[in-house]
């Protein structure tokens, strides 16, 4: 997803937090009034978060406050991509599984969360049977059933035309997922046969073929409630029926969400959740630069999106021992690169993609993007901390900065002297842009001249780079990207940026558009096998071929460097959802 960053996950990612805040609200008191005693909070120690829980605490009270430069695709559970969304949307919505809070690795323990345990395969893995917890409620007191289960993962994978900003993962795997038309237009009261609800607590799966690894997609909050009744379609945003420990108090569009206790929240249904703070307080569209300062001064708990502070207040952290103690350094299986447009001439042609792939100076972009403590120089797509993982470099160059010679052969080869293209970037991103503006620099040595056109993460995806029509009509060839795994295995994480089923005419995370009917019959063959071993070395051969098709160029294993506010309770960075802080059980010691 990406980090959707992505994840969500959209993380990618994962696939896949900072600090800060703004004028739009500011929660509690101030920290000199915090400071008067002397009583100022102590730093727990650099990646303290990464190994344990840093100031634990059971602590009821106050408001966590949230913040963000731009704005989610959507608050919506069953209509967002973004790993930041996928870990918020916890807080008032249930998904069938879940991560455990933990830090670091333990944190990708996957746990029943509206489901009783595990799913019960049969059939080889085709058919995935869940029993619902008892007494689960809504906000308004109304039972959880199995059929609003089924009707979320309708509503999110099956009218793509209303909702498209998620993943369609049950559209692609399940039995009748190429037939079924989507809850807005099915006109029965049957919907989609192949999810039975045979009664109120029991939900049945059935795939077109064996998926290993599906307690991993019914994590995604597309399984969390819906009532019908309530669904109104792209406007369920504005008010959204909660499932979990907080519901919504308000929501103003592209400028703050306020949640509060949901009073029907039972805890002996909820092993997972503490719902500490009286209030949560999202504040949208802030400056960068303020969110770090905010983050610092105790007026903010946690950046929402996760990916970092801004470079100026890096350098002052790192170079302060108190500054480097209260932040947490890590991995967050997540991969920064460029995605080459194969649906763009001349990158249709693999000669032009090799060009790119030589061309590019991995070392300015990394130092674009902040140096090593951001990441290290990437070569595959599986990152480091993703199974499937193995080391290679198929378009290796002296002391990773390019070989413009190679680039220009391979430029001949395709039959071109130079190449006229664009590429794109998030407008709020500043490291974005700069490992672009370092891309663009590479390129032009070779012959390569592009254009940076710069898009706002809130409508990347859906009006922009995630649109295949937008991106051939605008000689779009290059687009810059961030993507963590959907879950930890090789599968999470390629699926979605490789299969040529998952292009989206709108927010599509297959930005090269590649459809390589070796990937997609290899990504297939994965997930049917029961042998985790086996399937590792899959998803290795399918790393390896995409590089030999250079639709994807990796520029960095990314790394973020998060400040941990010292008012902030409970916090664990966590590597299921790409590296931030966990946000399900996050307290404040202010008022």
């Amino acid at each position: 997803m990406e980090g959707k960053q992505t994840i969500m996950r959209r993380s990618a990612l994962a696939a896949v937090a900072a600090i800060g805040s703004a004028s739009l609200l500011v929660a509690g008191c101030s920290k000199a009034d915090d400071n008067k005693d002397g009583n100022t909070p102590k730093a727990a120690g650099a990646n303290a978060a990464t190994t344990g829980v840093v100031n634990a605490s059971d602590k009821k009270g106050g408001t966590v406050t949230y913040e963000m430069s731009d704005v989610p695709d959507s608050f919506d559970p069953g209509n967002t991509y973004y790993a930041y969304m996928y870990n918020f949307s916890r807080l008032y919505a249930r998904p069938l599984m879940t991560f455990q809070p933990g830090p670091g690795e333990k944190g990708n323990t996957l746990v029943p969360d509206l489901a009783a345990s595990k799913g019960v395969p049969s059939d080889g893995g085709k058919t995935w049977t869940y029993k619902l917890r008892s007494g689960l409620k809504y906000q308004d007191g109304s039972a959880i059933t199995s059929k609003d289960v089924k009707y979320a993962v309708e509503r999110s994978n099956f009218a793509r035309d209303v909702l498209s900003l998620g993943p369609n993962y049950f559209q692609q795997f399940m039995k009748d997922g190429d037939k079924y038309k989507g809850p807005y237009k099915d006109k029965s009261a049957k919907g989609l046969s192949s999810i039975e609800t045979p009664d109120e607590t029991t939900i049945v799966f059935h795939l077109n073929r064996a998926f290993q690894e599906f307690d991993y997609l019914v994590a995604a909050p597309q399984t969390a409630p819906v009532p019908q009744a309530k669904d109104d379609g792209v406007d369920y945003v504005k008010h959204i029926v909660s499932s979990g420990s907080y519901q919504f108090q308000s929501y103003e569009e592209g400028k703050q969400a306020v949640l509060v206790r949901n009073k029907n929240w039972d805890a002996k249904t909820d092993p997972l959740r503490k719902q500490l703070p009286d209030k949560i307080v999202v504040n949208l569209k802030v400056n960068p630069e303020t969110i770090d300062k905010d983050l610092q001064s105790g007026d903010a708990t946690v950046d929402l999106a996760g990916s970092g502070v801004q470079a100026s207040t890096q350098a002052e952290l790192i170079n302060s021992a108190d500054g480097k103690a209260a932040t947490d350094n890590t991995y967050g299986g997540r991969l920064v690169y460029m995605a080459i447009n194969t649906k763009v001439a001349p990158f249709d042609k693999p000669e032009c993609r090799k060009a790119v792939q030589y061309a590019v100076d991995k070392v300015s972009v990394q130092t674009a993007e902040g140096g090593p403590i951001r990441g290290d120089v990437a070569s595959t797509v599986l990152p480091p901390d993703i199974t499937g993982y193995q080391k290679a470099d198929t378009y290796p160059s002296a002391g990773n900065k390019g070989d413009v010679a190679k680039a220009k052969d391979q430029l001949k080869a395709c039959g071109k002297s130079s190449i006229s293209t664009n590429i794109t970037a998030r407008s709020d991103r500043p490291q974005e842009i700069d490992a672009a503006t370092a891309i663009i620099n590479s390129l032009k040595k070779v012959g390569i001249n592009a254009t940076l056109k710069q898009y706002p993460s809130g409508k990347y995806f859906t009006d922009y780079a995630g649109v295949p029509k937008f991106t051939e009509k605008q000689n779009i060839g290059l687009i810059m990207m961030q993507w963590g795994a959907d879950w930890p295995s090789g599968y999470g994480f390629l699926q979605q940026i490789l299969n040529g089923k998952a292009i989206s005419q709108s927010g599509n995370t297959n930005l090269s558009q590649y459809d390589s009917k070796k990937v997609n019959d290899l990504l297939g063959k994965a997930i049917a096998t029961e042998d985790a071993g086996k399937r590792n070395e899959l998803y290795g051969q399918i790393d390896k071929q995409t590089m030999d098709d250079a639709v994807i160029v990796p520029l960095t294993y990314f790394k973020v460097l998060l400040y941990r506010s010292p008012y902030a309770t409970n916090v664990v960075s966590t590597a299921a959802f790409s590296g931030q802080y966990d946000y399900l059980n996050l307290g404040t010691t202010k008022k």
